[in-house]
């Protein structure tokens, strides 16, 4: 399945998408897309519709981030080996973590606003791994049974606040807008293997990251097992897996976003989201 959030900013009514990419609203059925929607028997549910007789939705409206009630947004840096060689760091040794504010989440199509001290505004495409159940202390064996959906997140980045203020990369990462996600969560048992997707980012068409999921350093059962030891994960939590090469960052010269700059990203089989950089 692939459900969204569709309407206006803040006034979002839930959706799916059927076999033939037809919005069908699904407030009938449920207030919202909630983690308790993504829940086995919230899912088991919802397969049992006839989406044929679901109502249609009429024209293109917003998608906004396709699921509500996210606790929290735990990200992974440098978790790719060819995004490590790029800006000359050393393969960790182990995940290195960062949370997202929850205030930075975004539609998939909505403006990314620069903060107004910003100079060095970056784009990360990563696959955004939904938890389904609560989790604590997971082996590897049994973390995928926790996955509920997987979807396009942008990790939008300062690097001057990142990097040049002191303190940690969380600061960088969770401005207003710096988090848009969607376009929809696909269902876990419709991605067959989640290190072999293709991700990619265009910013004004021109071709920036091309890559695996299959050049993660650490894969997606390991990094949940890994971030299951330091704190729980509940259901409706979203894990931002990495990003491959092609930042602006690492670019030589580097090449940050500028206002009026579009950034376009997708994963095979996840959809593609589009916004454009607003602000002085």
């Amino acid at each position: 399945m692939k459900l969204v959030r569709y309407g206006r900013a803040g006034a979002e009514k839930p959706g799916l998408l059927d076999e033939d990419g037809t919005l069908r609203d699904l407030s009938r059925v449920v207030r919202d897309i909630t983690p308790d929607v993504l829940s086995p028997a919230g899912q088991k549910r919802l397969r049992a519709l006839k989406t044929s007789r679901l109502p249609a939705v009429r024209g293109r409206p917003r998608l906004g981030c396709p699921l509500t009630g996210i606790g929290k947004i735990v990200c992974i840096g440098l978790n790719y080996t060819d995004h490590a060689h790029e800006v000359g760091l050393p393969l960790p040794k182990e995940p290195l973590l960062f949370i997202k504010a929850n205030s930075a989440i975004n539609g998939p199509g909505d403006a990314i606003v620069r903060p107004r001290a910003a100079v060095k505004l970056d784009y990360e495409v990563e696959l955004g791994v939904v938890i389904g159940r609560d989790a604590r202390d997971l082996s590897e064996a049994d973390a995928v049974r926790h996955v509920a959906a997987y979807c396009v997140v942008d990790d939008v980045s300062e690097r001057a606040f990142q990097m040049e203020h002191g303190g940690t990369t969380t600061k960088g990462k969770s401005a207003d807008t710096f988090a848009p996600i969607g376009p929809w969560l696909t269902t876990g048992d419709e991605v067959r293997d989640p290190q072999a997707l293709e991700v990619w980012t265009t910013v004004n068409g021109e071709s920036r990251q091309r890559g695996s999921t299959a050049n993660m350093i650490f894969p997606v059962r390991q990094l949940i097992a890994y971030v299951s030891r330091f704190m729980s994960l509940r259901a409706g939590d979203i894990l931002s897996t990495g990003t491959p090469a092609g930042v602006g960052h690492g670019m030589k010269p580097p090449r940050y976003l500028q206002p009026g700059d579009v950034v376009e990203m997708g994963i095979t089989g996840l959809g593609v989201q589009t916004s454009r950089v607003i602000g002085r």
